[in-house]
C-alpha cells in the first residue's frame, strides 16, 4: 500500500517545521494542530488542513474554514484523501467539533 501522504509532503509547500518556506510564510496550522492527529492516518492536521485557517493555497495563505472552503473541494489533495479514506472519510462537520 503506498504511503498516506501529509499536506505539506503532497504540496512541497515548505511550510513544515524546518521546511524551506517557514522564514517566510511561517509554519502552516495544519502541521502542528495537535487536536486533529491521526484523523485519516496524518501527523497532526496534514490530512485535514480544509478545516484550518492559515494554510496555504496557489501560494496564499487562507482565511477560515467557511471562506476557503468552496477553494479546498476543488483541491487535487482534499480529493486524493477523500478517495483514499472512502468510505471512512470525516466529514468536515465531526473535524470542526475536534477543534472546539
Amino acid at each position: 500500500m503506498e504511503k498516506k501522504l501529509n499536506c505539506w509532503e503532497f504540496k512541497n509547500c515548505g511550510r513544515e517545521p524546518g521546511g524551506t518556506h517557514v522564514h517566510d510564510l511561517g509554519v502552516c496550522p495544519a502541521a502542528v494542530e495537535e487536536k486533529l492527529f491521526g484523523i485519516h492516518d496524518g501527523k497532526n492536521a496534514g490530512r485535514s488542513c480544509w478545516i484550518l485557517a492559515g494554510t496555504l493555497c496557489k501560494g496564499e495563505v487562507q482565511g477560515s474554514f467557511a471562506q476557503k472552503y468552496k477553494n479546498c473541494e476543488i483541491c487535487d489533495f482534499y480529493q486524493k484523501v477523500k478517495e483514499e479514506e472512502f468510505p471512512r472519510f470525516t466529514l468536515s462537520a465531526v473535524l470542526l467539533k475536534k477543534l472546539q
